[in-house]
């Protein structure tokens, strides 16, 4: 009996024991699915990763309290990249103030939208999506508008078709040393000119450079990668800046690096106290470029070695003893200027690489001469006063009675000049340029942009008075800014997109994720301003007309819609 027992209470044992292992086995499976299906999505991405974002994937920049509603006529375009690259060769187009329709092609028809898809803050795209994006942009029909031939009036410079001995200029370029510089073999044809020279000899009286420039390429790589025989200061300005020179002769303005590229401007400071930023003068050349501007020089960010490039060859003695080493062993300079030229100012390298933008050089001003014109909209630069456009509702009315601001297009120059400004939250345009040659029927140049990108939580409203007192904005320009509000070519993503392309994306993104937020809630905000001002036109039963239109004359690719 008791046998029996034992054989029992051993047999109920094991079978407790085997039902235990089970369980436990069936709840480690059961753990580990829950594992690999998270409750809680992933954090938004910090700025100390973004390099990592930068070679993988980007996550696309929503605005701060919802996404961007478009303007209600805002234009809605398919354009299918297989059509794109057809350029506007064979379509007829329509354009109105409301939006726009292609006829010609089975897949170019385009419908007028009410409303645009929200974006999703929270999707990432890989960078491949943003360069597709950015090539639909360019092949758009709107950055391909067909026009005459250049007449040679119209370009800048032109090669004399024969130079005697005694006519040929004393100004010749001289360099210290003659060994570092290439022999000139160059002749009529543009082949044999280095890209700089082709850059200049394409300048012409609407623009720097001409879409889709094949001598782009080899320009900025030269810009990049040449061996820099010469830096010497440039002369004026409040910044440290410096003039390099090349084999070829070319030349490239140097500007260095003073901030991180998450680092925000004090709001403390004056806009007039603010550092000059390279990543700034990068990011305009492109941004100006994605506007269909073409009014920057361009520019390219590279690792300069501040001994072997700058030290070692310079010729410019003051320049040459404000270098020093730093307690860290970094290798750290100066400059003569008015501003942030002290120690407390240098600028390092790390240990002797410095980050840079280089600036190709516009023409010598003896061979084409510049005019400077002072702003309308110019600050006050103090502390204490105000401009009198601040204080002045009406003040427009008084700019466009005042040459040259009566007649032709400087009025619409300014504003595209506003619009980029504004995007890019540049306060520091208290001047702009001219060629001469061209007298006052020409584009305007946007020099100088190293104070734009200071800070991306924050927009100056003040930047688009112009555009809010004077109410007028080119055809062409209001189109194509719609178009960068659409989802297919959405202005963060080509910009992000666009920056790529440059040798200092490799070290980190030139522009934080904040920054090109900010694009995309800025543009929201012009919209909403040229939307404003057609109202308060139809207000107004039919007051001054608020759309320029420049494009009109192509009558037989664009007509007006009935």
């Amino acid at each position: 009996m008791m046998r029996c027992m034992r054989r029992r209470s051993r047999t109920i044992c094991l079978s407790l024991a085997f039902i235990t292992i089970f369980l436990h086995l069936l709840l480690v499976l059961v753990s580990l699915s829950i594992y690999h299906q998270p409750c809680d999505p992933p954090p938004p991405p910090r700025t100390d990763i973004l390099r990592d974002l930068a070679r993988t994937n980007y996550t696309s920049a929503g605005v701060s309290g919802g996404p961007a509603e478009p303007p209600t006529d805002t234009l809605q375009r398919r354009f299918s990249n297989k059509d794109a690259k057809r350029g506007a060769k064979g379509h007829k187009q329509t354009l109105t103030d409301k939006g726009w329709s292609v006829k010609g092609g089975k897949n170019a028809s385009v419908g007028l939208a009410g409303s645009v898809a929200p974006h999703d803050s929270n999707r990432a795209e890989p960078l491949e999506s943003d360069l597709s994006k950015l090539e639909a942009l360019f092949d758009h029909p709107l950055y391909n508008i067909p026009g005459p031939a250049i007449p040679e009036e119209d370009r800048l410079l032109k090669v004399k078709p024969k130079v005697k001995a005694t006519e040929k200029s004393s100004q010749m370029w001289v360099s210290a040393s003659r060994e570092a510089y290439e022999d000139v073999q160059w002749s009529r044809s543009s082949n044999s000119h280095p890209p700089w020279l082709r850059f200049h000899m394409n300048i012409s009286r609407w623009q720097l450079y001409p879409h889709r420039d094949p001598n782009m390429e080899p320009l900025t790589q030269q810009l990049a990668t040449q061996r820099i025989v010469s830096a010497v200061q440039k002369s004026g300005g409040t910044q440290l800046k410096l003039v390099m020179s090349f084999p070829n002769y070319g030349q490239a303005m140097f500007k260095p690096m003073k901030q991180q590229r998450d680092e925000e401007t004090n709001y403390n400071l004056f806009y007039f106290s603010d550092f000059e930023r390279h990543n700034a003068e990068i990011a305009a050349f492109h941004l100006d470029r994605i506007l269909g501007y073409r009014r920057v020089p361009p520019v390219v960010g590279r690792l300069v070695d501040v001994v072997k490039e700058i030290k070692d060859i310079t010729t410019d003695r003051k320049l040459a003893r404000t270098f020093f080493t730093s307690p860290v062993g970094n290798i750290c300079f100066y400059g003569r200027c008015s501003y942030y030229c002290s120690t407390e100012h240098a600028v390092c390298g790390r240990p002797r690489h410095l980050e840079a933008s280089l600036a190709v050089m516009l023409p010598d001003l003896s061979l084409a001469a510049r005019r400077t014109w002072r702003s309308p909209w110019r600050r006050s630069y103090s502390r204490r006063k105000l401009a009198k456009w601040e204080t002045q509702p009406d003040y427009c009315a008084t700019v466009k009675k005042t040459p040259p601001y009566d007649k032709g297009t400087r009025l619409v120059d300014f504003m595209d000049m506003v619009i980029l400004d504004f995007l890019m939250g540049n306060m520091d345009r208290h001047h702009y340029e001219t060629f001469e040659r061209f007298g006052n029927n020409t584009f305007l140049l946007h020099l100088d942009n190293g104070r734009a990108f200071g800070r991306h939580s924050k927009d100056e409203p003040s930047i688009l008075a112009p555009l809010e007192q004077c109410c007028r904005i080119r055809r062409s320009t209001w189109l194509r800014l719609r178009l960068l509000s659409l989802p297919q070519y959405r202005l963060s993503d080509v910009m992000r997109a666009s920056l790529s392309s440059d040798p200092l994306h490799r070290v980190a993104p030139l522009l934080s994720e904040p920054h090109l937020a900010a694009l995309n809630r800025r543009l929201k905000t012009v919209l909403e301003t040229v939307s404003r001002c057609q109202k308060q036109q139809k207000g107004d039963g039919g007051g001054a007309e608020v759309i320029y239109d420049d494009i009109a004359y192509l009558k037989d690719m664009f007509i007006p819609s009935e």
